[in-house]
Formats: structure tokens, C-alpha cells, sequence
């Protein structure tokens, strides 16, 4: 192996975000520390925008309702304390960013988002 395949092999992060599309829903596992503690959280939602691939400053905007109030959370792709991306369902869209469905209700965006039963996404269960 060449030193510069080396070099990149060690120092390259792994994309946890990687084949993950715009209107997936996700949920993403993400380590939390609170003073000495450290404990895992869950953020579920819909993927609305993907930015910048796979680069070192790539991004991916996940949307979910809670309460009745839309909360958006924008992960890094290559965030060190995010333990797994877990995909709930597979939906297939016409644009790569969906930043209407903001306005939208959620019956709407029901209706926005064709769910594709080609490809049943793989479910993983905690142990």
C-alpha cells in the first residue's frame, strides 16, 4: 500500500450519512455528554437537503413535528459522536431539496412523499 493511501486510509472519518437520500426517514443515534455522563440520543425525521456530498464540510438537514412545531437539526457528515443512522422508511420524491414541505401540513406532506415498496428498508433491533 502506497504511504499516501496510508495516510488518507487513517485520517479519512467514516460517512455514516452515505446512500441515504432527500425524503428518507431517519433516525439518527447521536452521543450526548452531560457533565461526566455520556448517553445516547434519538432525532427521527424526514431528510429535506443534502449539501456538499461526501466532502469534509457535507451536511444533512433532518426535519421531524414535534408538538406541533417543526424542528430542523443539521448533522455534519462527518460527526464524530453520531453512533448509527437507522433508515425507518424509504419514500421517493422529484427534488433533492425539499424545503416546501416547511409550509406544508402533515396530511400534506403524506401525500408529497410517495412511499416506495420496491426496496423495504432493513430494520435493526436493539439488543
Amino acid at each position: 500500500m502506497d504511504k499516501i493511501q496510508q495516510f488518507q486510509s487513517k485520517h479519512t472519518l467514516n460517512n455514516k450519512f452515505e446512500g441515504l437520500k432527500s425524503g428518507w426517514t431517519i433516525k439518527v443515534f447521536q452521543k450526548i455528554k452531560e457533565g461526566d455522563k455520556t448517553r445516547t440520543q434519538a432525532f427521527e425525521g424526514l431528510i429535506i437537503a443534502r449539501k456538499h456530498g461526501g466532502e469534509a464540510g457535507g451536511t444533512v438537514t433532518v426535519r421531524k413535528v414535534s408538538g406541533g412545531i417543526g424542528v430542523e437539526k443539521i448533522f455534519p457528515v462527518f460527526l464524530p459522536t453520531i453512533n448509527k443512522v437507522e433508515v425507518i422508511r424509504k419514500s421517493k420524491v422529484r427534488r433533492s431539496k425539499l424545503y416546501y414541505l416547511r409550509d406544508k401540513t402533515a396530511k400534506e406532506i403524506r401525500r408529497k412523499t410517495k412511499i416506495d415498496t420496491s426496496v423495504q428498508p432493513e430494520k435493526t433491533v436493539a439488543k
